[in-house]
C-alpha cells in the first residue's frame, strides 16, 4: 500500500499533481474490473488539500470528458436531474449521490432526509460544529449490490478568519473508491459546486477543499490513453480553461439535458434558470 498528500492552490494543479504522483508511486493491485491482459492498477490512498478551489483557472483541459459532460455531472450531483433514473429493480441505477445526499431513505422512517439542508441548519445554529456531515453508505443494502456508492461522506464546518475577513465554508470529502483519471477531477469539480451553494445559503464564502480518497487509482485499461495525458502536460504549459472560457459549453450541457424527454418537469425548470444563469454576466 502506498500513501501521498497532495498540497495545491487549485483544483485543476491539486488534481493534476494527485494523478500523476499516482502514476509514478502507486501500488500495484488487481481490480474486480479487469479483463483478461489487463496490468494491474496503480493504486494511493490519497489526501488532496485544495486552498483556493474557486481561483481561476478552474479546469484542466486534459480532464477526460468534455466541458458538456461536467455541466451535466455538476446538475447532476447538484440537482438531481437523473434521480428519476435510479430505479435497481428495474436494472437501472442504484442510487445518484443527489438523491443518497438530498432524500437519504432510512428504514421505518416515512420521509427522506434531506441531510445537505440539515448540515446548513446545523452551521447555521452552530458554525463551527463538527456534526455538519452528509453520508450516503446505506449498511443495510450497499455491501451487497452491484454498483455501491464510492463517495462516502461531506464533512462540513465554517472557519472564521482571524484577520477580520469574511467566514469560509471548508469541505472535507471522504471516498473509498476513486478512479483518478477518468472520475476524480469531474468529482472535486462537482462537490465543491455543492461548497458554493452551501456557502450562499450561509452568507458566507466557500473555503478550502480537502478530497480522501481510501484507493486513488488508475485503471490498466487505461495506461495506453493515460500515456497519451502525460505527453500533453510535458508539452503544455496552458492546461487549464477558465470558467468563462467554459461558458458556452457549459450552456450546451444545459440544452442536451434539456433535449432529454424523460426529464422531470420541476427538474426541467431548474436547468432554464441554470441556463439564464449562464446567461447573465458574472454568473458562471
Amino acid at each position: 500500500m502506498k500513501s501521498i498528500y497532495v498540497h495545491q492552490r487549485t483544483l485543476p494543479q491539486g488534481w493534476e499533481t494527485a494523478v500523476r504522483r499516482c502514476w509514478d508511486e502507486g501500488a500495484r493491485f488487481r481490480t474486480q474490473y479487469d479483463k483478461p491482459g489487463d496490468p494491474p492498477s496503480r493504486d494511493v490512498a490519497c489526501l488532496i488539500h485544495v486552498t483556493e478551489p474557486f481561483a481561476e483557472p478552474r479546469i484542466h483541459k486534459a480532464f477526460p470528458g468534455g466541458l458538456e459532460d461536467l455541466e451535466a455531472y455538476r446538475a447532476e450531483v447538484l440537482y438531481g436531474v437523473h434521480d428519476h433514473w435510479v430505479a435497481p429493480e428495474q436494472g437501472k441505477w442504484e442510487y445518484t449521490y443527489h438523491e443518497r445526499l438530498r432524500a437519504y431513505r432510512v428504514p421505518g422512517l416515512d420521509e427522506p432526509i434531506d441531510q445537505i439542508a440539515e448540515a446548513v441548519r446545523m452551521l447555521r445554529l452552530t458554525p463551527y460544529t463538527r456534526r455538519a456531515q452528509a453520508v450516503t453508505w446505506q449498511a443495510w443494502k450497499d455491501a451487497g449490490i452491484a454498483d455501491p456508492a464510492c463517495l462516502q461522506r461531506m464533512w462540513f464546518r465554517v472557519e472564521k478568519d482571524e484577520a477580520g475577513g469574511p467566514d469560509r465554508l471548508n469541505l472535507v470529502v471522504h471516498i473509498r473508491s476513486n478512479d483518478a483519471f477518468k472520475a476524480a477531477f469531474m468529482n472535486m469539480f462537482a462537490f465543491t459546486e455543492l461548497q458554493r451553494q452551501m456557502a450562499r445559503d450561509l452568507d458566507v464564502e466557500p473555503g478550502e477543499y480537502v478530497h480522501v480518497a481510501d484507493s486513488f487509482h488508475i485503471y490498466g485499461s487505461y495506461f495506453e490513453e493515460f500515456e497519451g495525458f502525460l505527453k500533453m502536460i510535458e508539452a503544455r504549459p496552458d492546461r487549464y480553461f477558465t470558467s468563462e472560457f467554459a461558458r458556452p459549453m457549459f450552456e450546451d450541457g444545459v440544452r442536451r439535458l434539456l433535449t432529454e424527454e424523460d426529464l422531470p418537469d420541476e427538474k426541467r425548470a431548474v436547468m432554464q434558470t441554470r441556463l439564464e444563469e449562464l446567461k447573465t454576466p458574472g454568473e458562471v
